[in-house]
C-alpha cells in the first residue's frame, strides 16, 4: 500500500503525481520543466509549460525528448510509453543552471491509498469524490422511489464514463433503468470530463485507478446495501467496468457490461486501416467535450457559481487531441497493451453480464473473441444476438439484466414491481418504436428461497444465442429473437473448421477446383469514405426501422465466389476467415471480404464483414490456429508489398452467429474496405484504376473458411429478410468477376 505524495506549491509551479502521470500546475508560462528518475539520475522528458502554466507528463520516449509542441506530443504517444510507476525529481531548465524544484513519487495502479481515503461522504444529489491523486470527480447519487421500494439501505450500481453520468438533468440509460428497478446508482464522471478534475486520456491506467477509488468509496455510504456495489453501462461505461474490474475492488459486487470492444487500438485501425468514421468521430466528440465547458451542461454549474467544477477545469488547456493522435499510431506497439482490456479480463474475479450484437455498427464484434478469458469471473452470462449497439437495453434482453444485478448485487430473488410492469409497454413504445412487455419473472416461485433461487439460476447454461432478432414480432426490425440456443461456452463446443474453395465462374466449393486462374478486381475509391451522418442518426438505431442503405460495388471492383444452393442447413458461430491469394498491383492495399447470404427469394442478406492490410504480414500465434486470426500489426512486422508477386494471407471475420438454411447460397466477396458497413469507413490505400488479383486453384487456391456448428435444429423456414436486424438485404445480382488472362 502506497500513499501519494501530496501536491506541493513549487516557484515553478504545483507538481501533483498521478497514475503513470506527472502533472504540474501555476508555473511560469514557457518554463522547461525536465523529469529526471530519482536515483539513477536518467533524464526522461522534458515538458515545456503551455500558456495556461500547465504541463502534463503521460507519454513519453525511449530517450529523452523536450516535448514542447503538439507535433512532439504526437510522437510521444505514437511511439512511446506511459511513465513509469517510481520516484522523480523535477528541474526548471530556464535559467543558466538547472534548479532542483521539486520531487514526486508517480504510482502505479495497483498502489493502493490508505483506507482512509474512502471514508467519505455522498449524500443524495451532485457532488465530488477524491482519488488517491487528489484530483476530484463530479459524482451524481439518486436513490430510488422510495414510496416503492422503501427507505435504505439500497442494493446499489455505479455507471463511469467520460459521457455524462454525474449530469444532475439527464441521467445515463442505464442510471434510468437501474433506478427504476430499485437500484441507488452513482453517476461518475471520469477525470478530465464533465466537472471532474484531472487530465483525460482515453483509457488510461489512471481512470481504471480511478475506477478502483470510486467503488470503494460508494461501498462505505450508509445507504449501500451489503456494503458491496454493482456497475452498469452500454458501450463507454460498459467497457469502462472492464478495465475497472480488472483492478479487482474488494467492494465490487458484479459488473454488467454491454456493447463493448476487446481492444481500442484495432477499433480505430480495423485490419490495420484507419477507421476515419465512427472511431474517428467518437475521438473527436471526445476532444470537444473535454474542452471547457465542452458538455455545456458543465460550463452551466461553472455560471451558476460552482467554485470546484471552475477550479477542476483550469487543467484542461492540457487536454490532448485523441483524434489526430489515434491517427498518428498506425502500428501496435507494446506501450498499447495496457489499454487491450481483453489481455486484463482474465483478472475479473467477479461475476459478469455481458450483451454483444454481431452486427453492432460502432463497436463492432471482436468482444466475442475473449469470452473465453473470463476463467476467473466466478459467474458469466453471456447474451449474443445479431442487431445494433443500444440492443442491450431492449425490452429482449433488459429483464436477464435486472435477474443478474439482483441476485448478486441485491441479493435477493428477482421479481419486477407490477407498477414497473404496467408502465413498461409504453414507456418501450416511446423509446424503441414498439410495444413490448417485459419478460415474465421466472423464479417468482422462489421468491421466498433466495439460496434454491440463485443455484438454478447458476446452473443455467451461460451462453445465451439469440437468433433473428427483428423476425418475430408484429413490428418489423424491432428487436425480439425468433428463437434460442444456450451453450456452456462461445465458441461453442463442437464447432469446427469448415473450408469452401474459390473458383473458375465465381464458384465457390466443397473441393479444390481441377484447373487454376484468378480474376481480378480494381480500387474502388469511392468505397471508403461511404459512411452515414455520424452524429444524426446514432440514436436512430434503436427504433425497429434503420437508416441503412445498403450500396453496391462495381461489378469491377470485386471478386466474389457463392456455393451452389445448400442441401442442409449451416449454422455458422465464431469467427472464420478468407484464406486468400492475392497478386497486389500496388505496393500497399487493404482487402475487405464480406460474407451474405444468397436466398432463395432472390435476396442479398448481409451477414459479416472482415479487413486487412497485407503490408502487416505476421500473425499472432497467441490468438490465432485454424478459426480464429489476428495480427501482431508490430512496427517491425510491416513491410511494402511487391506489385505483381504473389503473397498469401489469411483475412479475418469479424464474429457472427448465422444461420444459412436449404435452398440458400454462402456468398464471399473480395473488394477495397467501405460500402458494407454504416458507420465504419476507411482511409484506404487506393490507387484509382490499380487492379488485384485473385488466385483460384492449384498453388494459388484461395478459400473460405467457416465455424461451423453442428446439432442446431434451427427454424425451417426463412426470415423476412427486410427484418432481420443489423442486417440489411438488397436484391441480389449475379457475379460477373473480370477473369484474369
Amino acid at each position: 500500500m502506497a500513499d501519494p505524495d501530496p501536491a506541493r506549491p513549487l516557484a515553478s509551479g504545483t507538481l501533483v503525481p498521478g497514475v503513470e502521470t506527472l502533472t504540474v500546475t501555476d508555473a511560469a508560462p514557457g518554463t522547461p520543466l525536465r523529469v529526471v528518475e530519482a536515483g539513477s539520475g536518467r533524464d526522461v522528458v522534458t515538458v515545456v509549460a503551455d500558456a495556461a502554466g500547465n504541463a502534463h507528463v503521460a507519454f513519453v520516449l525511449p530517450e529523452h525528448t523536450v516535448l514542447a509542441t503538439k507535433d512532439d506530443l504526437v510522437r510521444a504517444v505514437a511511439g512511446g510509453h506511459t511513465l513509469a510507476p517510481g520516484p522523480y525529481e523535477v528541474f526548471d531548465d530556464s535559467g543558466t543552471e538547472p534548479r532542483l524544484v521539486g520531487s514526486a513519487t508517480v504510482l502505479g495502479v495497483d498502489d493502493h491509498p490508505d483506507p482512509s481515503l474512502y471514508d467519505q461522504e455522498l449524500p443524495e444529489g451532485f457532488g465530488y469524490l477524491r482519488v488517491r491523486d487528489g484530483i476530484t470527480l463530479s459524482v451524481m447519487v439518486r436513490f430510488p422511489n422510495e414510496n416503492l421500494y422503501g427507505p435504505g439501505p439500497w442494493p446499489t450500481v455505479v455507471e463511469y464514463s467520460g459521457y455524462g453520468p454525474s449530469n444532475p438533468d439527464a441521467p445515463q440509460p442505464g442510471t434510468l433503468l437501474a433506478n427504476l428497478l430499485g437500484f441507488a446508482v452513482v453517476g461518475v464522471n471520469m477525470r478530465g470530463t464533465g466537472c471532474s478534475g484531472g487530465v483525460f486520456d482515453v483509457f488510461s491506467p489512471a481512470q481504471s485507478a480511478d475506477g478502483y477509488d470510486v467503488i470503494e468509496t460508494v461501498a462505505r455510504q450508509p445507504w449501500v446495501l451489503h456494503g458491496k456495489v454493482g456497475m452498469v453501462g452500454l458501450s463507454y461505461p460498459g467497457i469502462s467496468q472492464l478495465f475497472v474490474a480488472a483492478t479487482r475492488p474488494p467492494s465490487l459486487a458484479a459488473v454488467t457490461p454491454l456493447s463493448v470492444i476487446d481492444d481500442l487500438w484495432r477499433q480505430q485501425w480495423p485490419g490495420g486501416t484507419y477507421n476515419s468514421g465512427f472511431t474517428r468521430a467518437w475521438l473527436a466528440q471526445r476532444d470537444a467535450e473535454t474542452k471547457v465547458g465542452g458538455m455545456a451542461w458543465d460550463q452551466a454549474r461553472i455560471d451558476a457559481g460552482d467554485a470546484q467544477a471552475a477550479a477542476n477545469q483550469r487543467i484542461r488547456s492540457l487536454e490532448l487531441d485523441f483524434e489526430t493522435f489515434g491517427k498518428a499510431i498506425d502500428t501496435f506497439r507494446p506501450a498499447l497493451e495496457a489499454r487491450r482490456i481483453a489481455h486484463a479480463v482474465h483478472r475479473i474475479d467477479v461475476p459478469v453480464y455481458l450483451t454483444g450484437a454481431w452486427q453492432d455498427e460502432q463497436t463492432g464484434s471482436r468482444f466475442a473473441l475473449m469470452l473465453e478469458e473470463f476463467d476467473a469471473s466466478p459467474h458469466v452470462v453471456f447474451t449474443l444476438f445479431n442487431g445494433h449497439h443500444p440492443d442491450g437495453y431492449s425490452p429482449m434482453v433488459i429483464s436477464r439484466w435486472f435477474e443478474f444485478l439482483s441476485f448478486h448485487v441485491a441479493r435477493r430473488v428477482p421479481v419486477v414491481p407490477e407498477l414497473i410492469r404496467m408502465f413498461a409497454p409504453a414507456q418501450f413504445a416511446e423509446h424503441f418504436g414498439y410495444t413490448a412487455e417485459i419478460e415474465a419473472d421466472r423464479f417468482g416461485d422462489l421468491v421466498d428461497d433466495f439460496d434454491a433461487a440463485l443455484a438454478r439460476y447458476l446452473d443455467e447454461p451461460p451462453v445465451r444465442i439469440l437468433f433473428e432478432s427483428g423476425a418475430a414480432g408484429e413490428v418489423a426490425g424491432a428487436p425480439g429473437h425468433r428463437y434460442e440456443v444456450t451453450t456452456t461456452s462461445f465458441p461453442p463446443p463442437g464447432t469446427t473448421a469448415r473450408r469452401w474453395w474459390c473458383g473458375p465462374g465465381g464458384e465457390l466449393a466443397d473441393a479444390v477446383p481441377g484447373v487454376a486462374g484468378a480474376d481480378e478486381y480494381v480500387d474502388d475509391p469511392a468505397a471508403g469514405p461511404i459512411c452515414y451522418a455520424l452524429t444524426d442518426v446514432f440514436n436512430d438505431f434503436i427504433r425497429p426501422t434503420v437508416p441503412i442503405e445498403w450500396t453496391y460495388f462495381p461489378d469491377e471492383c470485386t471478386a466474389a465466389y457463392e456455393t451452389a444452393p445448400l442441401p442442409a442447413a449451416v449454422t455458422v458461430a465464431g469467427q472464420g476467415h478468407a484464406d486468400l491469394w492475392l497478386r497486389p498491383g500496388t505496393d500497399d492495399t487493404s482487402v475487405q471480404v464480406t460474407l451474405t447470404e444468397i436466398r432463395p427469394d432472390g435476396k442479398e442478406l448481409r451477414v459479416q464483414s472482415g479487413w486487412h492490410r497485407p503490408v502487416h504480414r505476421q500473425e499472432d500465434p497467441a490468438h490465432s490456429d485454424e478459426l480464429r486470426v489476428d495480427y501482431t500489426f508490430h512496427p517491425d512486422h510491416r513491410e511494402p508489398l511487391v506489385p505483381g508477386e504473389w503473397i498469401h494471407f489469411r483475412v479475418p471475420l469479424m464474429p457472427v452467429v448465422h444461420v444459412f438454411r436449404p435452398g440458400s447460397r454462402l456468398r464471399l466477396t473480395v473488394s477495397t474496405p467501405g460500402r458494407d458497413s454504416p458507420f465504419w469507413c476507411f482511409d484506404n490505400p487506393v490507387v484509382p484504376g490499380a487492379a488485384h488479383l485473385v488466385g483460384w486453384g492449384g498453388e494459388r487456391a484461395s478459400s473460405l473458411v467457416l465455424p461451423v456448428w453442428d446439432g442446431v435444429d434451427p427454424l425451417h423456414d426463412h426470415p423476412d429478410a427486410g427484418a432481420v436486424r443489423g442486417q440489411p438485404s438488397r436484391p441480389a445480382r449475379p457475379i460477373r468477376n473480370v477473369v484474369s488472362a
